[in-house]
């Protein structure tokens, strides 16, 4: 490791991700909402959940077989006869009389008076009668109500990301909707004149608009509902009339592209007289960077280049994106660098790789238009401002993709 001084007009990496918090924290003051258990899949619950019933909510067979009363399967091999026939779903059984078996399904509801079951692979069946070859001992094959969950006990506690286990236990309590989060709405605004979309010839000197559609994924991934993914040109007046739209329609709004020191930086032009912030972040890839408040809600100014949209999302929203959904942090955690390392003096530098089981791997170069590169990293190497080059084997921090 070398020292190295830092940038001194740039903002630092922690200092700018603060300014993101600070500038997006009030949206953490907006309402629950109550969504329908079956949609609720990667939400976030707002509330504690408890049980309407019991669940089970009857005494019921844990198998297909015959209910019995213990003391009269206790010796066996032993002549039973059968009374009846208890389907799943089947109410109000008579009660079992003394010295018979009553056959039952899988979740049917017990007789009064039995008291466990016996396996169907455990009998001889006859038209009217049973021959039990192997007793059964109290409490066997039997569900007992509430074993599962007591009426008012919990089910899921608030701040739970609900997975597919959790929907299972709220539908089997017959919730029909939960409390959660509400959903942050963004809309993702890209700009150039440059940009196609996909399906398109490309001219020469234009490309394929990927920034809008990645920074959706990711805000998806995110717990965010995207409202709309916009485009502009590089027209002044078009991109004032794209940004009046998407801020009337969200809760926090992204731009990529028009925020370094060309000619044609329309997303700086447009938002700086509104109160535009815009400045270096020392910082690599994603050094261009610009906020602003428009009708109260935030707009979040990313440079143009792919890598650089992605990582500057990746570091500074990210983090406040997810807590507002009641997500987890993205994970950072230290490993064993594989590959030699080298970095711009005073920028901390955010560089693509690939764990495995010894450390991680640098991928792709550091270019920030490497984008089909990135596809193929899982992590960022973060690379720490006073920090000119690292070897192999060094310690190094890794932030989750």
């Amino acid at each position: 490791m070398n020292p190295r001084p830092a940038t001194a007009s740039a903002r630092s990496v922690d200092e700018y991700r603060d300014i993101v918090a600070a500038l997006l924290a009030h949206l953490a003051g907006r309402p629950d909402e109550q969504v329908p258990v079956p949609g609720a899949l990667g939400r976030t619950l707002s509330a504690d959940v408890v049980s309407p019933i019991d669940l089970p909510v009857f005494r019921n067979s844990a198998m297909d077989g015959y209910a019995v009363r213990a003391a009269d399967v206790a010796v066996t091999p032993v002549e039973l006869p059968v009374t009846g026939v208890i389907a799943a779903g089947k109410a109000g059984a008579e009660t079992l009389p003394d010295g018979a078996a009553m056959k039952v399904m899988t979740g049917a509801p017990l007789p009064p008076g039995a008291d466990c079951v016996v396996p169907v692979e455990d009998v001889q069946a006859g038209a009217d009668r049973i021959l039990v070859e192997r007793g059964r001992a109290r409490g066997e094959f039997v569900r007992e109500a509430g074993t599962d969950v007591r009426v008012g006990a919990l089910v899921a506690r608030a701040g739970t990301v609900l997975a597919p286990r959790h929907i299972a236990a709220l539908a089997a309590v017959g919730l029909p909707t939960v409390p959660v989060l509400t959903r942050l709405r963004a809309v993702c605004l890209t700009t150039g004149d440059e940009l196609r979309p996909a399906g398109s010839e490309l001219a020469p000197g234009q490309i394929y608009n990927s920034n809008g559609i990645a920074l959706a994924a990711a805000l998806r991934a995110d717990g965010v509902e995207v409202a709309d993914i916009a485009h502009s040109t590089d027209d002044a007046a078009e991109f004032t009339a794209v940004l009046r739209a998407a801020v009337a329609s969200a809760d926090l709004v992204f731009t990529s592209g028009g925020v370094s020191k060309g000619d044609f930086e329309v997303v700086k032009d447009v938002l700086a007289p509104l109160g535009g912030t815009f400045g270096p972040v020392a910082v690599q890839p994603g050094g261009p960077q610009g906020y602003t408040v428009v009708d109260g809600v935030p707009v979040l100014s990313f440079p143009g280049n792919p890598v650089s949209t992605m990582v500057s999302y990746a570091v500074f929203a990210r983090p406040a994106v997810r807590a507002l959904a009641g997500l987890p942090a993205p994970e950072a955690t230290e490993t064993t660098l594989l590959t030699p390392v080298r970095s711009p003096a005073g920028k901390r530098q955010y560089l693509r790789g690939l764990r495995t089981g010894d450390g991680v791997e640098v991928i792709s170069g550091p270019g920030s238009h490497l984008i089909a590169g990135m596809a193929w990293a899982d992590v960022l190497v973060d690379v720490p401002a006073e920090v000119t080059s690292l070897a192999v084997g060094a310690p190094v921090r890794i932030l989750s993709l």
